[in-house]
């Protein structure tokens, strides 16, 4: 899971980033509202904790205009403004969730795994195309250019989830917790085989390649025009 922590103390941001990246997930932080707002506006992460009193732009108004603008990531919202009509606010903001200050470790991943599960409207989706890749989870077929490609289970829940995240960056950790269920680094070459023999079948007999490795940082599957 990718979490983004909008947080403007840093022994509490590096903390909590040091404490995710030890429970499996992968981490970044923002110090401030604006580089916040910027950083979740890009996209790609699974869940937002954001604290609700920042510096250059406040943590309600972070969540606000992300939901303005139509973005649905799970937001957590961190603050130590505890009384009912503080939560209510931020409830009202746009938040899924909302933890007072101070809070026990365990609390907040318990949280954040919860808003990741009730948060992937994705799952619905029963058709995924990329370029001329289409990908078809009721049938469980896959086609390139028309053409078959017959995958094994595992190779179609790789392919699915790389293309449900078609032109981000999925790193090793969320492919081991979101494809194998592995919530630790079986320090084996299992992601490296599968990914050999998915970009073999995919990207064989095609002039444009769409199964990339992002070196030091994962895999992506995208278009040649995208």
């Amino acid at each position: 899971m990718r979490i983004l922590v909008i947080e403007d103390d840093t022994e509490t941001a590096v903390f909590l980033q040091r404490s995710l990246r030890e429970s499996g997930h992968v981490a970044e932080i923002a110090g401030d509202g604006e580089s916040g707002l910027a950083a979740a506006e890009a996209g790609g992460f699974d869940v937002l904790v954001v604290d609700r009193m920042l510096p250059r732009l406040d943590g309600l108004s972070v969540v606000a205009r992300l939901r303005a603008s139509g973005d649905q990531t799970p937001v957590l919202i961190l603050s130590a403004l505890g009384a009912v009509d503080d939560r209510v606010k931020g409830l009202k903001a746009g938040g899924d969730d909302y933890l007072t200050k101070p809070y026990a470790y365990t609390e907040l991943l318990a949280r954040i795994e919860a808003l990741a599960r009730r948060g992937s409207p994705q799952e619905s989706q029963t058709r995924y195309t990329v370029g001329d890749l289409v990908l078809d989870r009721l049938s469980h077929k896959v086609t390139r250019a028309g053409e078959a490609i017959l995958l094994q289970p595992r190779e179609f829940r790789l392919l699915e989830y790389l293309m449900r995240h078609a032109g981000q960056v999925v790193t090793r950790t969320m492919l081991l917790e979101n494809v194998w269920d592995y919530h630790f680094d079986p320090q084996t070459n299992v992601i490296d085989v599968h990914i050999s023999r998915l970009r073999a079948k995919i990207d064989r007999g095609h002039g444009e390649p769409m199964l990339q490795t992002v070196r030091g940082a994962g895999y992506m599957i995208r278009s040649g025009s995208g």
